[in-house]
């Protein structure tokens, strides 16, 4: 493959367009572009519904990437590994980055990128040893300009072990910051909740606020607190409307609202489930 240089107005890039064989395509995870890029002003790259998976290292300057509408400010050092088939966007700020990045997929990369959330993985973070994966990038950069036949079998295991090394990061990550401010983050998301509650509250709107995987976030709130994040906000709520049936001349329709629940029948239903009985059979117990 040969790898191809473009300067212009807004970025200066040096890359190389991989195209892998039908054997690549269906038994591996496999390389589709690699390159380098320098900014030469503050733009913007944006895509969607794109079948592939994207890591790069900012190596220099800063800038922002935008991800299943949550922001994450990047500088020197920092990574992003996300599903491109998601609509996202990064951006250099005034201090012009410089980034080193790959495009890869493979049969198997949504549940291997299932298993990176998993394991606590974020879409961007800052990585503890930034040499070490240049070196896979100067890997499958040398691989990917190779006409060896085994170039496609070098640049697979140099990806395996990409994603590997990112898992482990995360997983280093987690031990590190959780371990001495677990308690203390939890107790915020917890009080959070009970602050809250009447607002519509997502995992993925929590794990943007609070700055921590979604997956992680639910293994460890059901160890701290012994109930799920979303047995809790519901116990909260029916809690809210329990005491609005009894104390409020408030009609089934808008307690519903006032507990976060904008649908009166599912509100229904879901209250009957926990306390056995219609909220008007309730209100009429009381």
């Amino acid at each position: 493959m040969k790898n191809s240089s473009f300067s212009g107005n807004l970025v200066k890039t040096n890359r190389i367009i991989y195209t892998a064989s039908g054997f690549a395509k269906r038994n591996l995870i496999y390389l589709q572009e690699i390159g380098e890029s320098q900014a030469q002003q503050p733009h913007v790259s944006a895509r969607k519904d794109l079948p592939s998976y994207l890591f790069f290292i900012v190596t220099k300057g800063s800038g922002t990437l935008e991800y299943q509408d949550i922001s994450y400010p990047l500088s020197q050092g920092d990574c992003v590994f996300i599903d491109c088939q998601k609509t996202y966007s990064h951006h250099s700020s005034e201090n012009l980055w410089e980034l080193k990045w790959i495009h890869f997929f493979g049969s198997n990369m949504e549940s291997i990128y299932e298993k990176y959330l998993e394991s606590g993985g974020t879409p961007a973070f800052k990585i503890s040893n930034m040499e070490a994966f240049l070196q896979l990038w100067e890997h499958i950069f040398y691989h990917a300009s190779s006409d060896a036949q085994s170039a496609e079998m070098e640049i697979y295991s140099s990806l395996v072990s990409l994603i590997t090394g990112l898992i482990g990061e995360c997983e280093n990550i987690n031990t590190v910051s959780y371990s001495a401010h677990s308690d203390h983050s939890l107790q915020n998301i917890k009080n959070y909740l009970d602050t809250h509650y009447t607002e519509k509250i997502t995992l993925d709107f929590l794990s943007g606020k609070f700055f921590i995987n979604k997956f992680y976030l639910t293994r460890i709130f059901r160890e701290k607190f012994g109930i799920s994040i979303n047995s809790y906000l519901m116990q909260l709520r029916i809690t809210h409307a329990k005491r609005l049936l009894r104390f409020t001349d408030l009609s089934i329709d808008k307690i519903s609202h006032e507990c976060g629940m904008n649908d009166a029948n599912y509100f229904s239903r879901v209250f009957k489930k926990v306390e056995g009985t219609t909220p008007g059979q309730f209100r009429r117990m009381w």
